[in-house]
């Protein structure tokens, strides 16, 4: 009898923990079918299924977008990753000219976004989308800028998302912060870009590389990128420059070059004093560096916020672009 009872315990705490309950969950599954016109016992199920994970809410805590410049670029600029850019575009090269002309994106940039998030589709991210979705979802840490809200939004289309491409939202997996593919799709992304460029009925950012790099391309031309134009220069600052033109977050090109000029902050290339573009600051070793940047740059941080990731991509773009000409 002590037997039976000890493994009927052992029974029920084993169900137990596989069911776990969210706060909150319940709130976003009737919201789910309220709004979104989803099944709430469903998503229910799948919430229930979904685990926390401490490693998520630690990764979100130190992102290498809060590193210096000078720590953040070894990173992503290395002999290897460009050589690896350089060998991706050749063997894509019909595919990434076909979407270049397509979207009108200039196809070193769309090499160096793979390049960049993924290495080229060997590191897509080893959590489940679920777990981390749900995580940063209803567990989201005091950092001083509380995205839970964002990300529950996210989870939310990764449940439309699932309908919609068929996808199994229990396997499906990704980066810490729930972005999917080769090209790091959030699901909201993923619903609005992605497009199905070997029009086989599906968008699929995992093994279709038509489906890959034609949606890099349509984010960024989409979000207005300037074929054939600059993306940022090099800036010497004088003395007395006007530090309030540095951006901090938003690097939207929206100053005259000739302003920029005037306010202490002139281009080591010749730019048309018309031109719109913005300031922004990089910390090297021996102090902060200056670049003049234009719409192109402020399109790159649509992927991703940071300048860093911006100035990253656009280095890798232009090393990947020397070894891929003859």
């Amino acid at each position: 009898m002590k037997r039976i009872l000890t493994l009927a315990l052992v029974s029920i705490l084993s169900a137990s923990c596989l069911a776990q309950q969210h706060p909150g969950a319940e709130a976003f599954a009737a919201k789910a079918e309220a709004e979104y016109g989803l099944d709430a016992e469903q998503v229910l199920q799948y919430l229930q299924d979904a685990r926390f994970k401490q490693s998520i809410v630690d990764a979100i805590s130190r992102p290498a977008e809060g590193k210096p410049w000078f720590e953040y670029r070894p990173i992503f600029i290395t002999d290897k990753r460009i050589r690896g850019g350089v060998e991706f575009w050749r063997e894509n090269e019909a595919l990434i000219a076909q979407a270049s002309q397509k979207y009108g994106v200039d196809p070193q940039i769309i090499v160096a976004i793979i390049g960049v998030e993924t290495y080229y589709g060997a590191i897509t991210g080893g959590y489940r989308v679920l777990d981390a979705l749900t995580t940063l979802s209803f567990y989201y840490p005091d950092t001083g800028n509380d995205r839970s809200e964002f990300f529950s939004k996210e989870l939310m289309n990764f449940f439309v998302l699932g309908g919609a491409e068929g996808l199994p939202l229990e396997d499906v997996t990704g980066s810490y912060a729930g972005a999917m593919g080769l090209g790091q799709f959030m699901p909201s992304s993923y619903l609005e870009y992605a497009v199905d460029l070997d029009e086989d009925g599906r968008r699929d950012l995992w093994s279709s590389m038509p489906d890959i790099i034609g949606s890099v391309a349509n984010y960024l031309h989409r979000h207005g990128w300037e074929l054939n134009q600059p993306v940022t220069f090099p800036a010497e600052k004088s003395a007395d420059a006007n530090l309030e033109l540095v951006a901090k977050r938003d690097f939207r090109a929206r100053t005259p070059v000739g302003e920029i000029d005037a306010g202490g902050f002139r281009s080591e290339k010749p730019v048309e004093p018309d031109t719109l573009a913005a300031v922004a600051a990089l910390e090297e070793e021996d102090g902060d560096h200056y670049f003049i940047t234009f719409e192109n740059f402020y399109v790159i941080t649509r992927y991703n916020r940071s300048p860093l990731y911006a100035m990253a991509v656009y280095e890798l773009s232009e090393a990947i672009r020397s070894g891929f000409e003859p």
